[in-house]
């Protein structure tokens, strides 16, 4: 499959964030994953969008970048700011640790993201801003294949193609 690309920007407004959703989950369906893989991008997509505009511009005006890439069979998601960065990277990704309990923030979303694709990166700057890179691969569906193999031999049938003795 040949690899393609797809980069957003956009206002770091919380409205953005569903609209970063869609986009990942539109751009992978053409992997054919399965319901569970999309709800998986899209929830991983919808923390990283947050935290960067929940943690990245707290209220300032700034924008967010998505990215998303796919290799054969995998997807492969960044999402970067120009916000105020992490101090300490490995504490952020600590589950519960938050720095906005008063906005009733749970401290999940970096494990969440974790727990949603099969590897989440981290890098952050002080002062220059944070990029989340996520990847996961999109199991090929035995079945779908299955449904292709009959597809086509009812597709040789239906042409008149087919072994004769």
């Amino acid at each position: 499959m040949q690899e393609n690309n797809v980069d957003v920007i956009f206002d770091a407004i919380s409205e953005n964030e569903s609209f970063a959703r869609v986009v990942a989950a539109a751009f992978v369906t053409r992997l054919d994953p399965t319901l569970e893989e999309i709800s998986d991008i899209k929830t991983a997509v919808s923390e990283a969008v947050t935290n960067a505009i929940i943690h990245g511009y707290e209220e300032k005006i700034g924008i967010v970048k998505l990215i998303c890439k796919i290799a054969q069979n995998e997807v492969f998601i960044e999402i970067s700011d120009s916000g105020k960065g992490i101090e300490n990277i490995e504490e952020a990704k600590q589950p519960l640790f938050t720095t906005k309990s008063n906005l009733e923030r749970s401290g999940m979303g970096f494990t969440i993201m974790e727990s949603f694709m099969d590897n989440v990166e981290v890098d952050s700057v002080l002062g220059v801003g944070t990029k989340v890179t996520m990847s996961k691969k999109i199991k090929i569906n035995s079945s779908r294949e299955k449904q292709k193999d009959v597809e086509n031999a009812n597709n040789l049938v239906n042409t008149g193609v087919r072994g004769e003795e």
